[in-house]
């Protein structure tokens, strides 16, 4: 009997129809199919009845050898292939996206791993908690670091909500499934990108204060001036701007 870890955020999947359901966001053209956490495998063997090679990324050894014997001949044949590793320290080489139901509390540190690999997914399909997942898309017409640092490398969007009644054990929340699409890397090295999000983590240091108060320190009072006024955005809050706003104040300052 395989009973979820709380110490690892394992809320596992139980219906077979939602899993149908996440299973159908991946890209039909897609070499392979990276899943973090298949836990007891209900969205592994969706995407493997869809056709799709898939590579399931697995933390808990206990899980592994159930795996094992529930997806014997899909190993056989190739199909399927375990790895028994924290997907945080797991990359992919090729052409691949990522379906997963993960963990809550890994969310954003994984969506940043492979959004920021050498080696990008070409899509993210993702179930996580309804919370995180309205900020990403910026359901409040607020954005926050995390939005931003999304949108800045793709185009997040929610593509179905989950009760939480479809999860074992069941959660204090309700789930999302967050698609990511159109995933490129914006920037030219690791310096402009060390250099963006140190200007985004400051513009956010004080969210209450106009953004142009929290970044002083970026450029002469002067420029400020004159750069806030440029993008029309003297009086805003950190919150207020878009990613393309963002972007623009980026590459003025």
């Amino acid at each position: 009997m395989v009973k979820p870890k709380k110490q690892l955020g394992q809320n596992f999947l139980n219906s077979g129809k939602i899993a149908e359901k996440i299973a159908s966001f991946a890209p039909a053209d897609t070499e392979k199919i990276l899943e973090v956490g298949p836990g007891k495998g209900i969205l592994t063997k969706s995407l493997l009845e869809k056709g799709f090679s898939v590579i399931a990324v697995e933390k808990d050894n206990e899980l592994i050898p159930f795996l094992e014997d529930k997806f014997q001949s899909e190993i056989k044949s190739g199909k399927l292939k375990l790895v028994n590793k924290d997907a945080l320290e797991f990359s992919l080489s090729g052409n691949y996206s990522i379906v997963s139901n993960i963990p809550y509390y890994i969310t954003g540190a994984l969506i940043k791993h492979f959004l920021e690999a050498k080696n990008q997914p070409s899509s993210i399909v993702l179930l996580v908690q309804k919370e995180v997942a309205e900020r990403i898309v910026e359901k409040d017409g607020k954005s926050s670091i995390l939005s931003i640092s999304v949108k800045i490398y793709g185009n997040p969007k929610i593509v179905l909500k989950v009760p939480a009644r479809f999860f074992t054990p069941k959660p204090k929340v309700d789930s999302a499934v967050i698609q990511i699409t159109n995933i490129k890397n914006p920037f030219k090295n690791e310096k402009e990108k060390t250099r963006f999000f140190k200007l985004l983590k400051t513009g956010f240091s004080h969210k209450r204060k106009k953004l142009i108060s929290n970044l002083k320190s970026f450029a002469p009072e002067e420029k400020l001036q004159k750069t806030f006024q440029s993008l029309g955005v003297l009086n805003a809050r950190a919150e207020e701007l878009s990613k393309e706003k963002w972007w623009e104040l980026f590459r003025t300052l």
